[in-house]
């Protein structure tokens, strides 16, 4: 029996990791998050778990989800305007030379 209970507690475990690691991947790609953001979300989500028990999956529900409102909650408005537009500048630049280079047979 108690074999099968670490097993659980394994697949648990695992399931957590899994959850937490496409939360922060997520997290990541959002707009305006840097480092100092991953973090505190992280460490808040952390915390939260440890004190509750629960599950972050129970807690939080889908990882892109709350990525998604985490970094609203944590990145100020501007910042992440200006990501967003910085982003898309980067994009068509590199849809530009992607073009360029298609033409030049390069």
């Amino acid at each position: 029996m108690a074999k099968k209970d670490q097993s659980t507690d394994a697949a648990k475990e695992k399931d957590r990791e899994k959850w937490m690691a496409r939360f922060q991947v997520r997290l990541a790609m959002q707009p305006g998050v840097d480092r100092a953001v991953l973090l505190q979300a992280v460490k808040e989500l952390t915390a939260h778990c440890a004190a509750t028990g629960e599950h972050p999956r129970t807690a939080f529900g889908d990882p892109d989800d709350c990525a998604v409102q985490a970094a609203a909650r944590l990145v100020p408005a501007d910042r992440a305007a200006r990501a967003k537009r910085h982003n898309a500048v980067v994009d068509t630049l590199g849809s530009v030379l992607k073009r360029v280079g298609d033409v030049a047979g390069l």
